[in-house]
């Protein structure tokens, strides 16, 4: 007996099946399968995950894509070539976040944002995107890190916010007026004072799960941390700066979180 083609799935399956694919397949690949495919791939059920790659095209300068000295680095480099290939010179950042937001339809839950991501692109998402649940600015977007404040409010349901690097105690307040259900922040690189520390106690004690890995601390800020945000389940402050990976201080604070990283921190003497 002839098994049952793919192309005779219902679309509803389709959906489910293709919704989990990843944007590149969904883009480049899926809708010139079969007619069906090509239905299914454009229903916003699909484009509810929207991990943009690192980048939609290179830096200006760059104007050779074959040797790169950090395309190892980049774990998406293939999306971005054949982004490159399939549209050329044509492909704005602004536009291409445009139209994959514009193909979810309002249903997007998770986006992480390309690199060199500008503030029309970031306010579209912001008013298109009121669904979002968990939002990854990346560290290769400097310049939106420093404007994603003005964008906040509009994002009432977030649960889950990565950031570059930020002035942190500029942004927490906000995010504790306006995102009630946020249990996940992940903020590396930053810079750690009892004023950030104090914002991340009053404004989101209800965390969950903190990321300031490779961060520059002061201790008391850290101990002001460990003292006032009693629901943490996970803390990553590894490879960080200001204080010394077997602190006892430290060590008898954090024994109550079940997963505390603080391996690689030092406290350097200048």
């Amino acid at each position: 007996m002839e098994g049952r083609k793919w192309e005779d799935l219902s679309n509803d399956i389709l959906v489910n099946v293709l919704g989990r694919v990843g944007m590149e397949s969904l883009l480049l690949d899926v809708p010139f399968v079969c007619k069906s495919w090509y239905k299914a791939s454009r229903e916003p059920q699909c484009w509810e995950h929207l991990i943009f790659p690192t980048f939609i095209k290179p830096y200006s300068g760059f104007n050779c894509w074959e040797h790169i000295w950090w395309e190892p680095e980049i774990p998406d480099w293939g999306f971005i070539k054949r982004l490159a290939m399939t549209y050329q010179e044509n492909l704005s950042v602004a536009a291409f976040v445009k139209f994959i937001v514009n193909r979810s339809s309002g249903n997007a839950t998770i986006i992480q944002l390309p690199g060199g991501c500008t503030e029309e692109a970031l306010e579209y998402v912001a008013n298109e995107c009121p669904r979002l649940k968990s939002l990854a600015v990346g560290s290769y977007n400097e310049y939106i890190n420093g404007i994603i404040v003005k964008f906040i409010s509009k994002w009432k349901n977030l649960e889950m916010l990565k950031l570059g690097k930020y002035h942190l105690k500029e942004i927490i307040p906000q995010i504790g007026l306006h995102c009630n259900n946020l249990i996940w922040l992940s903020s590396p690189y930053n810079y750690i004072g009892k004023e950030e520390a104090s914002a991340l106690v009053s404004s989101l004690s209800q965390l969950k799960y903190l990321d300031l890995h490779g961060g520059d601390f002061e201790k008391e800020a850290l101990v002001m941390i460990l003292q006032g945000c009693k629901q943490l389940v996970h803390f990553d402050i590894s490879k960080s700066f200001g204080f010394n990976d077997d602190d006892t201080e430290i060590l008898e604070l954090a024994s109550q979180i079940p997963e505390f990283m603080c391996e690689g921190s030092m406290v350097i003497h200048h």
